[in-house]
């Protein structure tokens, strides 16, 4: 009997394995005052992140009813990644469950990746930060390719770069854009049900929906199972 390759999980970053919504928000406040913008309400903002920093920012100022030019958004861009680099973990935490349940996954031999929009330098700098980076086998960043997601490039890439089979991987993720990469790879999905969305997380189209990591080694086995 032939045996089957290592199975590959890969995972978005915000939202997903870290909750980073009050650093990125503050972030996302700092910027938007240049423009004269309060501060978005707490809930409103965290719906907002999930397609990168950049992504974010026009967001921001869209709900705030402030249009801006490219070069603007590029300014208001450079003042958001300046603040948010020098505070990447004031706040930031995994989610409850998170590490151990990595842990187990690399007790049975599983390749991990990370591929987020994040830029790959501040996703780097936050699992450092965390004390995360040696977890995984590859981290694949919103600049590491040409393309980001939704695009399936990255995904396929991080896959590859840990040394795992596309045949034998699942996608952990929060958003549409994670649903919609992986859709693309032909790769499983995994949502989870407490990140950041605009569509409520049971519309995004996932093959199975969780609420918390306890539930993750039930889900994967469901979508590749070890024999």
């Amino acid at each position: 009997m032939t045996s089957l390759a290592p199975l590959t999980v890969v995972f978005d970053l915000d939202g997903t394995l870290v909750e980073t919504a009050p650093d990125l928000l503050d972030a996302l406040t700092v910027a938007l005052r240049e423009e004269g913008v309060a501060p978005l309400p707490y809930e409103q903002g965290r719906d907002l992140i999930g397609a990168g920093a950049r992504a974010l920012v026009v967001r921001g100022l869209e709900v705030a009813g402030r249009p801006a030019t490219q070069q603007r958004i590029d300014e208001l861009h450079a003042v958001f990644l300046d603040h948010y680099g020098r505070h990447i973990a004031d706040k930031s935490h995994p989610y409850d469950g998170c590490l151990a349940a990595l842990d187990r996954l690399r007790a049975r031999g599983a390749r991990l990746a990370v591929c987020t929009n994040k830029i790959e330098r501040y996703a780097r700098q936050l699992l450092e930060t965390l004390q995360m980076t040696d977890t995984f086998d590859a981290i694949v960043g919103g600049d590491t390719f040409p393309v980001s997601k939704p695009n399936p490039e990255p995904l396929l890439g991080a896959i590859e770069r840990a040394g795992g089979d596309p045949r034998r991987a699942v996608m952990v993720g929060d958003s549409s854009t994670d649903v919609d990469a992986a859709k693309a790879a032909g790769v499983p999905v995994v949502v989870m049900s407490f990140g950041y969305t605009l569509t409520p997380a049971g519309e995004l189209g996932g093959d199975v929906l969780i609420d918390h990591y306890d539930e993750l080694d039930a889900a994967l086995a469901e979508l590749a199972p070890p024999s």
